[in-house]
């Protein structure tokens, strides 16, 4: 089932996104982080308005997507970043794939016009389901990251959205 996520979901999501920071090249980040940072994260996507999806299984969150800014600027407000987490055991289930889906829906909805999608270029599962789903490469980063003791190259892709039908500079 996808569903909005609450609160009471964090320690779930955060048992998630630590896995991918201790245990793959998914996340750029070295260290756990902490339920106060996944609270704060929480909040701070709540306040901008950006959705927060869970796919729950038997009642456990085995899994999470989002999406937000992707970058500062006003130039960029429509164009935004995509992420998608899976736990460990639940993984090649097409658990991503029904999130992104549902990513997707929403951002059409809110007239955004592109979505970017940020991934480790050695993820070919991910490279291959963000392919599948329409996604078109855009670019690799050499040398964007370094981590496990070797450099990592970042591979973006972007899907095209249906975009706003009147688009602003403001």
């Amino acid at each position: 089932m996808i569903r909005e996520a609450i609160e009471k979901d964090l320690k779930d999501i955060l048992e998630i996104y630590n896995d991918a920071i201790l245990n793959t090249t998914s996340v750029y980040d070295y260290k756990a982080h902490t339920l106060d940072d996944r609270i704060q994260w929480y909040e701070k996507k709540k306040q901008d308005g950006y959705p927060l999806l869970v796919f729950e299984k038997r009642e456990k969150v085995v899994a999470f997507a989002t999406f937000g800014p992707f970058r500062a600027w006003p130039a960029y407000k429509y164009t935004i970043e995509h992420s998608v987490y899976v736990h460990k055991n639940h993984r090649k289930e097409g658990i991503a794939t029904k999130l992104i889906r549902e990513i997707i829906k929403i951002a059409n909805e809110r007239e955004y016009a592109t979505l970017v999608a940020g991934i480790d270029a050695t993820n070919e599962s991910s490279l291959k389901m963000h392919e599948k789903m329409g996604f078109k490469p855009s670019g690799v980063i050499k040398k964007a990251g370094f981590k496990f003791a070797k450099w990592l190259d970042l591979a973006f892709y972007q899907l095209a959205l249906e975009g706003p039908k009147v688009p602003l500079e403001e």
